[in-house]
């Protein structure tokens, strides 16, 4: 049997420590062992990681400029949430922790859906479906 799939998201982040201090305030942790002063591995998951890297490192990898996401959209990233309570508590934390809330909630009934800009400008989106209208 094979092992489940895995992502690993590369982000540049400006100041390491902060932008891991902005995760750690939301709750989540980062590996050790793929972690150094370039570099923490962000754990979102069993089988979903975001790899900030200082962008010195960053540039290490890219093959064009990196974009700067205070001024254009490089990316939106999508995660599930259980809840839509879990969507507002996500979101209130990462406000707290100096997030940036850049649009109106998306409430569709059947689905929830908030986003924030982290301390670095990367946009993160947190979406909760009603299970039952996927089954439809």
């Amino acid at each position: 049997m094979s092992q489940p799939q895995m992502i690993f998201v590369n982000l540049p982040v400006k100041d390491l420590d902060a932008a891991k201090g902005f995760w750690e305030s939301l709750g989540y942790s980062f590996n050790p062992q793929f972690s150094d002063e370039t570099a923490a591995c962000l754990v979102i998951s069993d089988t979903i990681f975001a790899m900030l890297l200082t962008e010195a490192k960053f540039k290490e990898f890219a093959t064009k400029p990196v974009s700067d996401a205070a001024t254009s959209t490089e990316v939106m990233l999508a995660l599930s949430a259980d809840s839509r309570a879990r969507v507002d508590e996500v979101l209130d934390a990462a406000l707290a922790a100096g997030g940036h809330e850049p649009r109106p909630a998306m409430d569709l009934g059947f689905m929830y859906g908030r986003a924030f800009e982290d301390l670095d400008h990367h946009v993160w989106e947190f979406v909760w479906m009603d299970p039952a209208a996927g089954q439809g």
